[in-house]
């Protein structure tokens, strides 16, 4: 798949899940919520980054929720540059914009954990494929910041990526960049994929 027709791919599903009901959007994020809580790497997580939903993805807070009521540490993505922090997130923290205008908690940096300090990240994405390929929003924040987890001689702690998708986003095949960090997993209101 060559450059544009990642762009095209990536316009085609951001647009599908625009024309998504409230309803089907909410059914999806429950369903979701439900398959991803029973699994032995969400129970076992203690440090768990959510993110916060826009432009039509997969909503992660019946999560989030899941989580503060099974007693995990939950963070949410920090812009910093052109990497991610975590900033720890609970119910009525203050949140404030980033320049993307994606909320992100205003909590001192004193209290961020670095990526590798988490145990389980649920990301965002476009479209994922059989692989554990993720085709995010171009920026490829999640990529720098994750980076470690491609070097093979890295032997610090491993968080695993579970990518939220719907399952019209799981693709045929997609081309993985020398600096895509693959998915551990990806969960859809249909299927739990682990891949590799």
């Amino acid at each position: 798949m060559n450059p544009q027709s990642s762009d095209a791919l990536r316009q085609q599903l951001r647009t599908q899940r625009l024309h998504l009901s409230a309803a089907e959007r909410q059914a999806a994020a429950l369903a979701v919520a439900r398959r991803l809580a029973e699994t032995a790497r969400f129970v076992a997580a203690s440090t768990m980054a959510g993110y916060w939903a826009c432009r039509g993805e997969l909503d992660a807070a019946p999560l989030l929720e899941c989580a503060w009521a099974m007693g995990k540490a939950v963070y949410l993505p920090v812009l910093t540059g052109d990497a991610l922090q975590f900033a720890p997130y609970r119910p009525g923290t203050p949140l404030r914009r980033n320049r993307f205008q994606i909320p992100e908690p205003e909590i001192s940096p004193a209290e961020w954990l670095p990526p590798s300090a988490l145990d389980l990240v649920l990301t965002p994405l476009v479209a994922f494929d059989s692989t554990g390929t993720r085709l995010g929003m171009g920026g490829g924040f999640y990529d720098r910041s994750f980076a470690f987890l491609r070097d093979p001689v890295w032997s610090g702690h491993q968080p695993r990526l579970v990518g939220l998708a719907y399952e019209f986003q799981r693709v045929e095949t997609l081309v993985r960049q020398p600096w895509d960090v693959p998915l551990y997993a990806a969960v859809t209101e249909q299927a739990w994929y682990v891949f590799g």
